[in-house]
């Protein structure tokens, strides 16, 4: 069973184009025109082992938001059509992830209902040349569009970039957990409904 997925998305303000392998080996090749979400989304495929390949040309010169959004958008629909029915998924992912003086836990539920979770805060209004607030949009694009329920809880921390790295990172792990094929159901929907598509 191949899970893999290529998906476009063109509006006005926003051309994107990914293709992702849930299998792979967590090699990236990541161009948002946004060097600190490049840079993100780069830590998101080496710790999920997901590979991921990602173009956006976005509307930089108004902002860093659709860009930021879309590519969430993009991606989460792209692993939701890799993961197609979810058969024999794991279907649950959790981490713990600390960086230096920064600890973050993450949730994940793969079930097909979209929900997020976000207790993060930052003391600076950017990182790099992004708004600070861009992060929540792209976890709630990524999450609706996988149809995930994610929960993000920065447990303490005093470096911005420290606390939004854990955020990936924690994302990562618990979403290659939750892709991950039980070899004891390899062909079973993990609900009682006998469906995990909403």
């Amino acid at each position: 069973m191949t899970r893999k997925a290529t998906l476009t998305r063109k509006t006005k303000e926003t051309d994107i184009v990914t293709t992702v392998n849930l299998d792979g080996s967590g090699t990236y090749n990541v161009s948002t025109g946004i060097g600190f979400l490049d840079h993100m989304l780069e830590q998101l495929s080496r710790h999920s082992l997901m590979d991921i390949e990602l173009t956006a040309r976005g509307d930089l010169h108004i902002d860093a938001h659709h860009t930021t959004e879309d590519s969430g958008i993009v991606l989460g629909q792209a692993v939701a059509e890799a993961l197609g029915e979810r058969r024999g998924i794991q279907r649950y992912g959790h981490a713990y992830i600390p960086m230096d003086e920064t600890l973050t836990r993450v949730s994940i539920d793969i079930s097909g209902r979209p929900y997020l979770i976000w207790k993060v805060q930052f003391t600076q209004p950017k990182l790099g040349e992004m708004d600070s607030e861009l992060f929540r949009e792209w976890f709630q694009a990524f999450a609706f569009n996988a149809g995930a329920t994610l929960h993000i809880e920065n447990l303490y921390g005093i470096n911005n970039h420290h606390i939004v790295e854990s955020c990936f990172k924690g994302l990562a792990r618990s979403l290659r957990d939750a892709m991950e094929i039980d070899p004891r159901k390899t062909d079973a929907i993990p609900s009682t409904k006998g469906s995990l598509k909403g």
